[in-house]
């Protein structure tokens, strides 16, 4: 059921923090049928293997295949898709690539490696994740910005094996994601979907090959797969609904706010957008411009669901007064519609992606801009990042002693190595060291 009015809540009510923690709960609740399901599902994949995969994949995804090979997309049909594009929608795409990797190239870590005062050689190098799958949404709509945004980062990292999924329908146009995996440089495409899906890249199957990590968005059965299998294949979050929250004041154009606030909206009706303003007018004012919008929007039915059941508008006093909310919320996405914006930048310790200005709205980040649109979500910005160039890397440290400096650090680890009852640790260092 829609609310028929969007929520208000103003910093100065009694309760404010206790009633802006209800309201952020109210999206995190756990469905224990689909945990249920899914994990039937990721048992029979484990257990029968391809069987099982062809089984779901023809009743979860409704493609009809009676093996792996009925799935697999060839390459030569991907540079197909890619050549057959529209110009403008190839040079669009081709930008896009360009500036994503341009900006993950920089990310990249070089390691170090020193001897120290005593002669101690030591380092830390990385290592790119040999095979990796990407999960990319094909039910509903196509996101090849999705396709982009996972795999550009694993092929500039070095990652050998890219493999993506995705449960497409190859007799209907879904010409734009294969393009998009042509210029990503996927090595292998299968069309599948699911929790079936993230099993099979998971365990592995008689003909396909377990990967290493897994990354990409999904629904709610894919999601509590990747959190189900985290441990026996590495992932790079539990990604929950989109959100924006936006900071504006009264020197914006409402109808700009009210579109940039409906851009997370019309992602799905659980997606969430929150506006902080210090006007009311103002305020009245976009969401006035929001119910109009609507009114003509495409995605009318998912965007007014999630406005009006998940949507806040947040009144302060004071715009400074932002800053305590924000890292609080630790948003996915976050915009400053406000004139210097940067002033806060460094204050913001919390939250996945930034844009700063009134010309920079959201959606730029979602396609060209260059930094990844996949994002922490539901306040887990608090300790995590998004997915970037150093995720599809391992980090390994090494260590080389020579005969004099184990003498010297060796005698130290045996103290301590003792205190905490550990003999063999204790006589492998002492078997080694020079005893006058």
């Amino acid at each position: 059921m829609i609310n028929s009015k969007v929520k208000y809540l103003s910093s100065k009510e009694d309760d404010f923090d206790k009633k802006l923690n209800e309201f952020l709960r109210i999206r995190n609740v756990s469905n224990n049928d689909i945990e249920k399901n899914v994990l039937e599902i990721t048992n029979q994949v484990k257990t029968h293997g391809d069987s099982a995969l062809i089984t779901m994949v023809n009743k979860y995804d409704k493609i009809k295949c009676s093996n792996l090979e009925n799935i697999k997309i060839e390459n030569k049909l991907l540079k197909k898709a890619f050549d057959d594009l529209p110009i403008d929608l190839k040079n669009a795409m081709k930008l896009a690539s360009n500036r994503i990797k341009a900006f993950h190239e920089k990310q990249k870590l070089s390691g170090f490696d020193y001897v120290d005062e005593i002669g101690v050689n030591l380092g830390l190098k990385y290592s790119p994740i040999k095979r990796v799958g990407f999960y990319t949404p094909g039910g509903k709509a196509l996101y090849p910005s999705s396709v982009l945004m996972n795999a550009i980062p694993a092929l500039v990292a070095g990652v050998e094996e890219r493999v993506l999924v995705s449960p497409i329908n190859i007799e209907k146009s879904s010409e734009i994601l294969l393009a998009a995996a042509y210029l990503a440089e996927v090595t292998e495409f299968y069309r599948m979907g699911g929790a079936q899906a993230i099993a099979a890249l998971a365990f592995g199957t008689e003909k396909l090959k377990k990967v290493d990590k897994i990354v990409g968005p999904g629904n709610a059965y894919v999601a509590e797969a990747k959190r189900q299998l985290f441990g026996k294949v590495g992932i790079d979050s539990v990604a929950g609904p989109s959100e924006v929250l936006i900071v504006a004041d009264k020197i914006n154009n409402p109808e700009w706010i009210a579109l940039d606030l409906l851009s997370q909206a019309e992602h799905d009706e659980n997606a969430q957008s929150i506006l902080i303003t210090n006007d009311k007018k103002f305020a009245k004012l976009v969401e006035d411009q929001v119910a109009k919008l609507l009114e003509n929007l495409p995605r009318k039915q998912i965007a007014s669901t999630s406005w009006y059941n998940n949507g806040l508008v947040l009144i302060v006093e004071k715009l400074r007064e932002c800053i305590d909310i924000i890292n609080h919320i630790a948003p996915e996405h976050l915009q400053f519609c406000i004139e210097n914006p940067k002033v806060y930048l460094d204050k913001i310790k919390n939250a996945g992606s930034i844009f700063l200005g009134k010309y920079t709205p959201e959606a730029i980040g979602d396609y060209i801009a260059g930094p990844n649109h996949v994002l922490p979500t539901g306040g887990t910005a608090r300790f995590s990042s998004g997915l970037g160039t150093n995720d599809f890397l391992r980090r390994t440290t090494f260590v080389q002693c020579n005969e004099k400096n184990l003498n010297e650090l060796g005698k130290h680890a045996e103290i301590l190595a003792n205190a905490e009852g550990l003999d063999a640790h204790r006589m492998s260092i002492n078997s080694r060291r020079k005893h006058d």
